[in-house]
């Protein structure tokens, strides 16, 4: 039972407020199916009609509301946002949905079956003790007998009090009776309002997952691009500007001031190549576009700062994505490696079955790594995310520390034959 349940108001003020919605929807609806039905001939009645056929719209987001004074969880509104403006953009989408007739359905019980229950239990709740407190003064006005209940006639005042009494001892425990009812009518609430939703939440879900995928596509493409611009643009000049002073070092004289500060700039424009190398590997380097993933994971184990061996059996090339995805992240947890698990050497091993790549990345350091810690392992889980794969670490005090991903994929193509 929620917490708000113990608190013997809510649930009256609950059931109530149903009571009390209920009967201004069942006149509501009331109305409008009426005139609607009676104006239908002329077309009047017409939007009268869409209107009633939507008035469950309006309720359970009432319903949602009311929900709070007992489960301070929010029930999630399962109704999409309109693709354009307007009130028959916005009537359009709510007639499209599946959540628009299940909330019809609910308001239809609502204002039939539920809300004359609520009023009967919180009327019951209230009236009994009531009737039982007045039990003194009705016998003071009659001045001969009072009937509590209609069960039995009370003639003098000491069971005029004792009724009393009782009344008052009462009143808390019916309060506090009205919990399990109102716990109840909010389950079938809260059930009712959320599986209307459940198709509409899981078209949300499919379209988000779509989104990103494509986001992540755009994303590595950009990447590519960035890198050819980098690579055939910066890199190509800062090759020819180091040719370009090493001939004029070659003209100035041995020794000259000049010949100095031709070899000194020489060498600046050597380290800005070197970093502009390892800037465009950390963008999207070109061997894994070239040549693929085993090719590229070779790359990385040989600038690695500890030594790395790396065995990957692939039959073909893969997505793009999966590529990328695999790649950062064994380049990720080998810089993880170097910095924090003290290794003296790491493994990566891999393969794919038909339709998952599976890569694992094992080192002999202290272990111990950990999500929570900052060591790039949540980046790495979201990284994998993005192409639907997973990624399990096991890195117990000690080690060794075992990182597998698996990525769902197909074979892209397959590696040429020679005759």
């Amino acid at each position: 039972m929620p917490i708000r349940m113990r608190i013997p108001w809510r649930p009256a003020a609950y059931l109530l407020s149903g009571a009390v919605t209920g009967v201004v929807l069942f006149t509501v609806m009331l109305l409008l199916a009426a005139s609607g039905t009676a104006l239908a001939p002329v077309l009047v009645g017409l939007p009268l009609l869409a209107a009633l056929a939507l008035s469950g719209v309006p309720y359970a987001a009432v319903e949602r509301r009311r929900l709070r004074l007992l489960d301070p969880e929010p029930v999630a509104d399962p109704h999409r946002d309109p693709d354009r403006t307007g009130i028959t953009a916005w009537a359009r989408t709510r007639f499209a949905e599946r959540a628009t007739w299940q909330e019809l359905g609910y308001a239809v019980l609502a204002a039939t079956v539920l809300w004359p229950l609520e009023l009967l239990a919180v009327g019951g709740a209230f009236a009994v003790p009531a009737d039982l407190l007045a039990t003194p003064l009705l016998l003071a006005a009659d001045g001969e007998q009072a009937n509590p209940l209609k069960l039995h006639a009370v003639t003098g005042y000491p069971a005029a009090l004792a009724c009393a009494a009782a009344g008052l001892l009462l009143l808390p425990a019916l309060l506090y009776a009205l919990g399990p009812v109102a716990g109840a009518r909010a389950a079938l609430a809260r059930w009712l309002l959320t599986a209307g939703g459940t198709a509409e939440l899981a078209a949300r879900v499919t379209e988000l997952t779509t989104s990103r995928a494509r986001l992540a596509a755009a994303f590595d493409a950009e990447r590519r691009r960035i890198e050819r611009d980098l690579h055939d643009g910066a890199q190509q000049r800062l090759v020819a500007l180091s040719l370009t002073l090493g001939l004029a070092r070659l003209d100035a004289p041995d020794g000259s001031p000049i010949a100095d500060r031709l070899a000194k700039a020489q060498a600046e424009a050597g380290q800005v190549l070197e970093s502009l190398r390892e800037l465009i590997n950390g963008i999207h380097p070109q061997v894994l576009t070239d040549r693929g993933l085993p090719d590229a994971l070779a790359d990385a184990a040989d600038r690695s700062p500890i030594p790395v061996r790396t065995r990957l059996d692939l039959p073909g090339r893969l997505p793009e994505s999966a590529e990328s995805a695999a790649y950062f992240v064994v380049c990720e947890a080998l810089a993880n490696a170097a910095k924090h698990s003290g290794a003296s050497g790491v493994t990566v091993t891999g393969g794919h079955d038909g339709s998952r790549l599976t890569v694992e990345i094992r080192d002999d350091g202290r272990g111990g790594a950990h999500a929570a810690r900052g060591t790039g392992l949540t980046g790495l889980a979201d990284r994998v995310a993005v192409v639907d794969g997973t990624l399990t670490l096991a890195s117990p005090a000690g080690g060794p520390t075992l990182l597998r991903v698996e990525i769902p994929c197909t074979l892209r193509s397959l590696p040429l034959r020679s005759e």
